[in-house]
């Protein structure tokens, strides 16, 4: 089944990034962060990825996945500014060679939360020289891997990033400021559709080939807390609308109305070749004003719908599969062709973990049959790993992760994972 130019087959497996699993990064924000006690645990080694990456792409190869997603740790490649880390080129060219000779396609992040210290120490994604420094790295890397990659995304939630280091304050560098965090979504725009560009001309002048790019988007099924008003109804539709396909509009140079941010994109070059949806959960809006900031909503507590809210997972977030289907159905309006790039739960219970897993494949597999162009699924993760502000505690992966040995134990819901996506691809 051709999809939309991204070819025949369809590619499935688990995602992974690099701070997560990796262990020592010790030039990023994060560790800073980490080492400034702003968290209840530090990353620490993590899952030994860094070392023990060969017996976990192995681990892959042996699930039978055709692919996986993963980062690259742009601290580790520029530990100060404009001073470039051979070892670290070296480390990540015997990755992608490890993953060449397993045949596992790798879909590759740019940026994943994490910055290089002295980057952040410069302002970071405040300051204008932010899409130069960014721009360089991903230059560097695309020239150095590019042989290996087809699908790069550049950003990894753009939204989600701003809203926790520069809204709320929780991950670094802490700061609590609305026109901040408008400020970094411009610089992030810009930063992406650079990148775009200059992996498109590599690939077209160099090596001559075709290659796909676009960023991480994070989605959330929004519904009105009181399904009987209005105001609750429209301020859902909104929200959705500014939550999950914002940066998309900005990135294809089409236009949302949001005072102060966009405008300077419309009518510019698309810089998106496929769409990389991240989806979750379900959240409940109700409206608390019309000139309320940062939206005209709020996210109402759990213990307001009881009877409308399924099951959760370990961190209380509504788990909705038919909320995958309805963001699909919107998409379909751009006329790309779509990867869902994380879906996950953490749990402590494998066999929900299994459930969901079959529940999120299947609405892929109806949407399939009914013509959308999906053409790719990642679970998230392949690992327990480092969950950032939530440190060890929430499990996500299909392999379970002893922290203190860095053993490695396979869970049965690795097998409904290639068992779903298996049946998904015969049934095209």
């Amino acid at each position: 089944m051709e999809q939309a130019g991204v070819g025949s087959q369809f590619l499935w497996g688990t995602a992974t990034s690099a701070h997560q699993v990796e262990g020592n990064n010790r030039a990023n924000d994060w560790w800073d962060w980490e080492q400034q006690g702003k968290l209840k645990e530090p990353s620490g080694v993590a899952c030994d990825h860094y070392r023990l990456f060969r017996e976990d792409i192995g681990l892959i190869s042996s699930l039978g996945q055709n692919a996986h997603r993963f980062s690259l740790e742009w601290s580790r490649f520029e530990p100060e500014e404009n001073h470039w880390n051979d070892e670290a080129f070296r480390h990540y060219e015997e990755v992608f060679q490890e993953l060449s000779r397993r045949r596992i396609e790798p879909v590759v992040t740019l940026h994943h939360f994490t910055n290089p210290r002295w980057f952040s120490e410069k302002g970071g994604w405040l300051e204008p020289s932010c899409v130069d420094a960014f721009n360089r790295y991903v230059e560097r890397v695309v020239r150095a891997y590019g042989k290996y990659v087809r699908f790069w995304i550049t950003i990894n939630e753009p939204l989600i990033y701003v809203y926790y280091s520069f809204y709320a304050g929780l991950w670094p560098p802490g700061r609590r400021c609305y026109k901040d965090s408008l400020k970094v979504i411009r610089f992030l725009v810009k930063a992406h559709k650079h990148a775009y560009r200059i992996i498109h001309d590599y690939y077209e002048t160099v090596l001559k080939k075709p290659v796909w790019v676009s960023f991480a988007n994070y989605m959330v099924y929004f519904s009105p807390c009181r399904s009987h008003s209005l105001f609750d109804r429209w301020t859902a539709a909104w929200t959705s609308r500014f939550v999950n396909e914002i940066f998309i509009e900005a990135a294809i140079g089409s236009f949302l109305f949001y005072p102060g941010i966009f405008c300077e994109y419309l009518f510019q070059p698309r810089a998106l070749d496929y769409l990389a949806v991240n989806y979750y959960s379900q959240d409940f809006i109700r409206f608390r004003g019309l000139f309320a900031k940062p939206s005209m909503g709020e996210i109402c507590s759990k213990d307001h719908h009881p009877e409308k809210i399924g099951e959760r997972n370990a961190l209380g977030w509504n788990i909705y599969p038919e909320g995958l289907r309805d963001l699909i159905q919107r998409l379909r309006r751009f006329r790309l062709p779509i990867m869902v790039s994380e879906n996950g739960i953490c749990t402590p219970d494998d066999e929900q973990r299994a459930r969901f897993i079959r529940d999120h494949v299947d609405v892929l597999g109806c949407l399939r049959k009914d013509g959308v162009p999906i053409f790719g699924y990642f679970y998230w993760s392949l690992l327990d790993n480092f969950e950032w502000a939530h440190g060890f505690g929430p499990r996500f992966g299909i392999v379970e992760v002893d922290y203190r040995s860095q053993e490695r134990r396979p869970r049965p819901s690795s097998q409904v994972l290639a068992e779903s996506c298996r049946k998904l691809i015969c049934t095209e």
